[in-house]
């Protein structure tokens, strides 16, 4: 059973041979983003394709949660690691 937490974002652990994660890794940096915004955005895709209509509510709870987590933050950091994300509370 898993641990309840008022952090609603949390890691978790899959099994996958080493090297694929590498190559993916690789994939993710010539797309110019990370292994976790390409395994997030295939989630929402699957939920979208075949979830039922309590786990695209629970889809869109979580994007509205992220959407104000990122807000509260400052915003989603920048895909250019040159370019620093806007700093929350500064104008």
């Amino acid at each position: 059973m898993a641990v309840e937490s008022d952090d609603h974002t949390f890691s978790t652990r899959f099994r996958i041979p080493r090297v694929m994660w590498d190559a993916y890794g690789r994939v993710a940096t010539r797309l110019n983003t990370d292994r976790t915004a390409l395994l997030v955005e295939h989630v929402r895709a699957d939920i979208r394709a075949h979830g039922d209509a309590e786990d695209i509510a629970a889809l869109e709870a979580a994007e509205r949660e992220l959407s104000e987590r990122r807000a509260r933050k400052g915003g989603r950091p920048s895909k250019n690691p040159k370019v620093k994300a806007p700093q929350a509370g500064l104008s």
